[in-house]
């Protein structure tokens, strides 16, 4: 961990800063990895994502490793079965919601190759810097609100705009990372 200056909202937990030093902003084209951000930033809805950090092991445990294919496959039983592990968030809502998300996003692979594929052809495959002078980042974008209406007409759910806007963020399509922030691409 460097003491080179970061942006202000992972304040000094280790593993908010960790999060941020190698994951936030960072380019993710993995589908595996970006169905894990789709399904955290999906529970994180209401919640703080420093909640859902330390929650993240046991997502990983509950949901197969975000294999798309074994979450789809899961059953009621298997999401009831959820509603009693505490190292997840237990809401019946938001655990329906990765098996279906899980669904949707192995028929959007079929579709066009790959998630990734899908996903950053939103952007020209080039992740979009954002230049601010001031600490405030935006809620939604007109590019969190066109990804997420398609997504919901995909079928999927929790990715409203303010959830996807964070996802893009998490995955590196916008990077938001503070121009004073040693991992602004112009620091």
């Amino acid at each position: 961990m460097t003491d080179a200056p970061r942006c202000p909202w992972c304040g000094d937990d280790p593993l908010y800063v960790d999060y941020h030093d190698t994951e936030w902003g960072r380019p993710e084209r993995d589908d595996r990895k970006l169905f894990e951000m789709l399904v955290l930033e999906g529970a994180q809805a209401g919640l703080s994502w420093i909640t859902i950090l330390r929650k993240r092991e046991g997502y990983r445990a509950a949901f197969h490793n975000f294999d798309p294919a074994k979450v789809a496959a899961m059953s009621d039983n298997d999401a009831e079965r959820l509603m009693q592990n505490p190292g997840i968030v237990r809401n019946r809502l938001k655990i329906h919601s990765a098996i279906r998300n899980a669904k949707v996003f192995m028929r959007m692979q079929r579709e066009h190759g790959s998630f990734a594929d899908w996903l950053w052809a939103h952007v020209d495959g080039q992740p979009i810097v954002r230049q601010r002078d001031d600490e405030r980042v935006p809620a939604s974008t007109e590019l969190s609100d066109r990804i997420s209406k398609e997504l919901k007409k995909a079928g999927m759910n929790f990715v409203g705009s303010t959830v996807i806007y964070a996802y893009l963020q998490a995955c590196g399509v916008v990077n938001d990372h503070l121009p004073d922030c040693y991992l602004h691409p112009a620091g």
